[in-house]
């Protein structure tokens, strides 16, 4: 079990600012160096950039933003700064993009999904209709259509992660989850607070996860499908 930033990410040049890593051993320290990163480096107060394509009705923007080339924002889409977007990204319809939120080259976040104070590295997706919350994604990593990455505990305590048989306190009462380099999240699968997914392995559809789950490993949830005998009714109009 680990919250080392190696074991999760390796593929830092995948990321709009190589040197953000710099001094940073933790996965929590990541999603706290972004609030203040962006507000003074990648999106100081003075910023309001949209470098990309509107298609559709104009967004939704507020407070200060960066949105790189070739980056395609769809109609009805929110905004809401700090927010860093980079190249070649694709925000679909209905999409809310919250503060705090660094979106790497290559990203896509789908229709009707909501991104509060996440880190996307190159090349990761959100699909349509998740929540991906004070979450990270590494490169290439994927969340399916519907996923819930839970971020704050019901008692809404401190995140903490049992590593080593102790209890790590992750420094904040908001915190998603971590999601590996190629790891996927699939359809309808739901994460709690604090989980941490290492590189390449495939949470398959429905399933839910808590704690720390390994690199490469396929996980779900043993069921069994019951069919029996229906009558037939014609239903009402």
């Amino acid at each position: 079990m680990s919250t080392k930033i190696s074991y999760y990410f390796s593929k830092l040049d995948k990321f709009p600012v190589p040197d953000f890593f710099d001094g940073l051993t933790e996965t929590y320290e990541i999603l706290q160096k972004a609030k203040t990163y962006l507000k003074e480096t990648l999106v100081t107060p003075d910023v309001k950039e949209n470098n990309g394509e509107i298609r559709g009705d104009a967004p939704n923007l507020h407070g200060n933003y960066y949105i790189g080339e070739g980056t395609v924002i769809y109609n009805d889409v929110t905004i809401i700064g700090p927010v860093y977007i980079g190249r070649n990204c694709e925000i679909m319809p209905g999409a809310v993009i919250r503060p705090n939120t660094i979106i790497a080259d290559s990203c896509s976040v789908g229709h009707g999904s909501e991104v509060k104070h996440c880190v996307l590295f190159g090349g990761s997706k959100i699909a349509s209709l998740a929540f991906a919350g004070d979450s990270i994604l590494g490169a290439s990593a994927r969340i399916g259509s519907g996923v819930i990455t839970a971020n704050r505990k019901f008692d809404q305590s401190t995140a903490t992660l049992k590593v080593e048989g102790k209890r790590v306190d992750l420094g904040d009462s908001f915190f998603g989850c971590i999601l590996g380099d190629s790891s996927r999240l699939g359809a309808n699968a739901v994460s709690q607070p604090g989980t941490h997914i290492g590189p390449n392995t495939w949470v398959f559809p429905l399933t839910n996860v808590r704690g720390f789950i390994p690199a490469c490993k396929r996980v779900y949830h043993e069921h069994k499908t019951v069919m029996d005998e229906n009558e037939i009714v014609e239903l009402k109009p």
